[in-house]
């Protein structure tokens, strides 16, 4: 197993998830419930599940487009996200 890659993956999903929607779906949801077991384990089954589909997908593509494109695709789309968020809010 290569660690350098099992740190980074984990730093940068911890900060990126710092404050997300999901983490204030879940605030919402344990104050509502009042216990933070089956929000918890829902949560991380979701997570674990989208997580799995996107990294199957992400090894797929990557014995059929080259790492290059899809890194380029892939910043494509985040840079179009930002622009579509920051014209909405204009």
């Amino acid at each position: 197993m290569n660690w350098q890659f099992f740190w980074l993956t984990f730093a940068t999903i911890f900060i990126a998830e710092i404050g997300d929607k999901t983490q204030l779906v879940c605030f919402s949801m344990s104050a509502k419930s009042g216990s933070i077991v089956p929000v918890f384990i829902g949560a991380m089954s979701a997570f674990v599940l989208s997580t799995l589909i996107s990294c199957s997908l992400g090894n797929f593509f990557s014995k059929i487009v080259p790492e290059r494109i899809v890194q380029s695709i892939t910043g494509l789309i985040l840079i179009a996200s930002g622009i579509f968020i920051l014209l909405r809010k204009l």
